[in-house]
């Protein structure tokens, strides 16, 4: 006996890549509904090897539907995540608007799984945002060993991470770089995309941080340990997929980076590629389509007595959206709702 299963969003990027996950994972699905706004009414989205064509989540009843993958923006979740959760339905939700209610557990399985019982309390689950969920995976068994008291982390995050008009951005500018007689000038972005980085994500706020910064600072007190101090600058760059990150950690005591690399390799969701040569490390393009966090770059800070340095590269349409939420669903099911 399996669960029915909902995918919010079917139409997306991250509601597409949900879909292929469950169908990877072979999750044990009975039924499967893919939702999508009004004017996705029909459209083809693929379930492994079946094709699903989108309901209207307008009306949707949630009764007798165990849980909903919600990709879907928070405008939208805010009006249909408390129907589903009301019908009984879980919501496992990928959008913002969730993540800093204290009744709402975030997830990252890899990290805290035994918050996931507080779901009860509003019948909602909600994902991290794609560059805290790599970035936890990497500093949780760390933390366990030697305490972390201060991370410095930059960002450079993929045009995926702003939608698929980020996507097409980036695209339609590179194309009119070489073909000048085609102007493409920024819509999503604030400024030009193609070949160049924008330290801006999201808002600016009254300190001068950006709400990704915000994000990133808050999701990681939230999930891994409140007395972590977290300091982020966040960059969009040109690439597609793939987030990277440059991770700069101190504890509370000394970690060798020999030990630390061991540590890595044996943590659950983690590939450490870390070779002092030439390519022996992890790019985004080489991280697509895989369900790991890549560390490289693993290396003692000399500036500071107990420091290390690391590299962290992950697909952001999958552990930083898709597979994580999928995840998510999979310890339920485990955990609490055990069918299948």
């Amino acid at each position: 006996m399996g669960y029915k299963i909902v995918v919010a969003g079917a139409t997306g990027n991250v509601g597409r890549e949900m879909l292929n996950i469950l169908a990877e994972r072979q999750f044990p699905v009975d039924e499967i509904a893919a939702l999508a706004s009004r004017r996705s009414i029909g459209t083809e989205v693929s379930f492994g090897d079946k094709t699903l064509k989108t309901k209207d989540i307008e009306g949707f009843d949630f009764t007798g539907w165990d849980m909903a993958l919600f990709a879907i923006g928070s405008e939208a979740t805010k009006k249909y995540a408390p129907i589903a959760a009301k019908a009984g339905c879980v919501v496992i939700d990928n959008s913002s608007l969730y993540r800093y209610d204290a009744d709402v557990p975030l997830i990252v399985p890899e990290v805290n799984a035994d918050a996931i019982t507080g779901y009860s309390k509003k019948n909602i689950i909600a994902n991290p945002n794609c560059s805290t969920a790599q970035m936890v995976v990497a500093l949780k068994p760390l933390h366990d060993r030697a305490k972390i008291k201060r991370v410095v982390v930059s960002t450079y995050q993929a045009t995926s991470g702003a939608g698929k008009e980020g996507v097409d951005e980036l695209w339609d500018q590179t194309k009119s770089i070489y073909n000048p007689t085609q102007e493409v000038p920024p819509k999503k972005f604030q400024k030009q995309i193609a070949f160049n980085v924008i330290p801006h994500i999201d808002v600016f706020m009254e300190d001068g941080s950006t709400k990704e910064e915000w994000k990133m600072v808050v999701e990681t007190k939230k999930i891994v340990d409140p007395s972590i101090k977290v300091t982020a600058t966040c960059v969009r760059v040109p690439v597609f997929v793939g987030h990277a990150e440059s991770v700069n950690i101190e504890f509370e005591e000394f970690l060798d980076e020999d030990e630390a690399r061991d540590i890595l390799r044996e943590a659950p969701g983690i590939m450490v590629v870390d070779k002092r040569e030439d390519g022996g490390y992890v790019t985004p393009v080489e991280c697509v389509g895989d369900f790991a966090t890549f560390i490289s770059r693993i290396r003692q800070d000399s500036t500071i007595d107990n420091g290390i340095n690391l590299w962290c590269v992950s697909d952001n349409l999958r552990k930083g959206a898709a597979l994580n939420a999928v995840q998510i669903a999979e310890t339920l099911g485990n955990r609490v709702l055990q069918k299948g």
